[in-house]
């Protein structure tokens, strides 16, 4: 279960405010990338608040809210489609997530991101963390804000376009996403770089 660990680590090495970081769609095919950054008050008890990946829909649904009571400031921000397309998807990604801590309108001067790579362009001491929403509370609220919000757009989506079945996978390359381009050729939230592998 995610704790406070990195953050005191942070605190014990003279930063006063950490903010969490984390994205989601990286791997769609379809849709925007989504970046957050959460700022929680020091300690602050999230109860079940975990990995988005390991929590259920409802879950994280009901998540959102309660983090966004908790925190002290939050911000999520879109890498966008044309942005995936022109520069790819890891640096749209790093887009995400610069916008998302640059609209926290509580200042951190610390950040905890999740991964491996410093995201280009940050502007704060940062520290990644591998599988950092499974270990960080900061990144899971974060992941959380980010997937909810992601997921709410898909859904938006699939209303606008609606033969892809968007609500269900949320623009990821299951069998019946597969299906659903092959016979009706991709839509205009479709990224094309991500189809070139398709048969």
């Amino acid at each position: 279960m995610p704790d406070y660990e990195f953050e005191k680590a942070a605190v014990n090495s003279g930063f006063s405010c950490i903010c969490g970081v984390d994205e989601a769609g990286r791997g769609p095919l379809a849709g925007p990338v989504c970046a957050a950054a959460v700022i929680l008050p020091a300690g602050a008890v999230i109860e079940g608040l975990d990995d988005s990946k390991k929590l259920t829909e409802k879950k994280r649904e009901r998540l959102y809210d309660i983090i966004k009571q908790t925190a002290v400031a939050y911000s999520v921000a879109y890498g966008t489609l044309e942005e995936i397309e022109t520069v790819n998807i890891l640096e749209a990604t790093y887009l995400a997530m610069n916008r998302a801590i640059e609209g926290l309108n509580v200042k951190p001067d610390f950040a905890l991101i999740d991964g491996n790579r410093v995201p280009r362009g940050i502007k704060i001491p940062c520290e990644t963390i591998v599988k950092g929403d499974s270990k960080s509370m900061s990144v899971a609220a974060a992941s959380v804000l980010a997937k909810v919000t992601r997921d709410r757009y898909m859904r938006g989506m699939a209303q606008t376009y609606p033969q892809y079945g968007f609500e269900k996978h949320k623009g990821y390359g299951t069998a019946a996403h597969y299906a659903a381009i092959r016979e009706y050729g991709p839509c205009p939230i479709h990224r094309p770089s991500f189809l070139k592998k398709m048969h």
